[in-house]
């Protein structure tokens, strides 16, 4: 069946939609200028950060139902209203001076439209691409990630050239327009679509036997492989988030460097964040979902090791990198593997599900290293602790393999017994 969409243009509206919501990253610009301006404590206004994470996870698993019955494009446009006015409703408490009706803006209403707009374009393109599905959600989510590069520049000019609220309003005003626009021409393809040349055979030579299995989201949640995928999320994202929140100061206290240098890593940070994402995402789609997963735990690994040993500011540097891009690239993976574990039947309910390891993470990650910090006054016993982790999701992993085998072992056997009868 022909469709009335070009792919591309899909790929590159789902890209408009998670470079406005991707911003979130930069909320760090925010920090100093309101604690300076109205002397808020950096930690209350950081919590707006922290709730409008935990409200993206939150959000995307309880709507994930809504966006399937509605379709992409209503869900994308409710999220454009709902980041839009939560981020202008920021600019509003500024003006006021309310800490609550900024995290109720920021944070909740901002959160929750964070989390439709997350899952919205990214369940439909891994439809439109069953060829390319870690290359297409790799560009999606290479735009989230990349917001936070465009943003932040934009809202520390923004914030000097005309005022705090005045930033917030324009910035929530062109993520309206913004995501409005990559709303407005996300559909799903038609029934049984396959891109031009491709049919179903391709499609199971290209995924290695096809998808695992078309179950709903209520069937999803009875599987071991569910569950397993969400605890291998959660480790991956607590990991990652955990250096996203510490990096600055971490790199200044184990190598002794200046604020301005361990500033300048954090900032390239961000690129192997997004980079990471496009190539791992195109990667998985050579070496396999469970594969690439697997090679992120035994990089990670590695990595968290060698951390409190390294000293050197350009070998840590590195390190943080490669982590990095394990982190973004677990993102950009996730729906393609989805698909690939449990058809696209309810793709973006289940993503949502899967997406409240990031809300805990969120809260998770940050925390516990902060506590260990403060309770040793060194990093140390985060590497392990975070090591440890990462072997228990490696481990998840082997345990993941092994079910995937059996079920399909199973469904083929069932194909035989069928066919013989």
């Amino acid at each position: 069946m022909e469709a009335d969409r070009n792919r591309w243009l899909m790929a590159l509206s789902a890209i408009a939609i998670h470079l406005s919501i991707g911003s979130v990253y930069a909320y760090s610009v925010y920090q100093n200028p309101l604690n300076e301006s109205l002397g808020w404590n950096i930690s209350d206004v950081t919590l707006a950060f922290t709730i409008a994470i935990f409200f993206l996870g939150m959000s995307a698993a309880s709507l994930g139902f809504f966006v399937e019955k509605y379709g992409p494009k209503i869900s994308a446009a409710i999220a454009a209203v709902l980041f839009g006015a939560g981020t202008m409703g920021a600019g509003l408490a500024v003006q006021l001076e309310s800490l609550p009706l900024f995290i109720g803006s920021y944070g909740v209403l901002g959160g929750i439209g964070l989390g439709i707009g997350y899952i919205s374009p990214v369940s439909t393109l891994v439809m439109w691409f069953p060829d390319r599905r870690g290359l297409a959600t790799g560009m999606a989510v290479l735009g989230f990630g990349a917001g936070a590069l465009i943003t932040s520049p934009v809202a520390e000019w923004l914030m000097n050239a005309v005022s705090i609220p005045g930033a917030f309003y324009i910035l929530g005003a062109s993520y309206f327009v913004l995501m409005l626009a990559g709303a407005s021409y996300m559909k799903k393809p038609p029934k049984d679509w396959m891109p031009k040349g491709y049919n179903k055979e391709d499609l199971k030579t290209n995924q290695k036997g096809g998808d695992l299995a078309q179950l709903s989201a209520k069937e999803a949640l009875r599987t071991m492989r569910f569950y397993l995928l969400w605890i291998v999320m959660f480790i991956n994202i607590s990991s990652g988030i955990m250096l996203l929140a510490v990096a600055s100061n971490m790199t200044q206290s184990i190598t002794g460097t200046s604020a301005a240098v361990a500033a300048t890593i954090v900032g390239v940070m961000g690129f192997f964040n997004g980079g990471g994402r496009i190539v791992w995402a195109s990667l998985s789609d050579y070496l396999g979902r469970t594969n690439t997963f697997t090679i992120f735990f035994v990089i990670q690994i590695v990595a968290f090791f060698l951390l409190p040993l390294t000293t050197n500011v350009v070998l840590l540097a590195i390190l943080l990198f490669i982590i990095i891009t394990c982190y973004g690239g677990g993102f950009a993976c996730l729906p393609a593997y989805i698909g690939d574990l449990f058809g696209t039947r309810q793709l973006g309910a289940i993503h949502g599900f899967l997406l409240t390891a990031w809300a805990l993470a969120g809260v998770a990650g940050p925390t516990a290293v902060s506590s260990i910090v403060s309770a040793t006054g060194s990093y140390a016993l985060s590497f392990t602790l975070f090591n440890i982790l990462l072997v228990v999701a490696l481990a998840a992993m082997i345990i993941m393999r092994f079910n995937i085998k059996k079920v399909r072992k199973n469904k083929e056997q069932e194909s035989t017994e069928a066919a013989k009868a």
